[in-house]
């Protein structure tokens, strides 16, 4: 699916299930503690805390879905074409960092 459709995706699901969207600022908040959830799992189970039983069932993946979900939300309400801005990104990280990653002695 691409990203184009995920916002439509998302849109629809606010429309038929979520009766509007929270506002920008909740939304934000939302991400944040989303973004929390997800440096946890990754704290504990790639890095060096250690992970406590409580947290070894949780779903890497549903809380980085989470996280592009209320991603989508903040572009829908505040009129950001997501594709548009990403295939634009991707474009400009592959001009400026073309050898700026393969030159860097740090990842050898």
């Amino acid at each position: 699916m691409d990203i184009k459709n995920a916002q439509l995706d998302v849109d629809n699901w606010i429309k038929e299930h979520g009766v509007r969207y929270f506002n920008e600022l909740t939304n934000m908040a939302q991400l944040t503690e989303e973004v929390g959830e997800v440096a946890r799992i990754i704290a504990r189970r790639y890095g060096e805390q250690s992970e406590k039983e409580s947290d070894k069932n949780k779903d890497l993946g549903e809380e980085l879905a989470d996280v592009v979900f209320v991603v989508l939300c903040l572009a829908n309400q505040t009129g950001v074409n997501l594709q548009e801005a990403f295939d634009k990104k991707m474009a400009l990280k592959s001009k400026r960092d073309h050898d700026r990653h393969r030159n860097n002695e740090k990842l050898k």
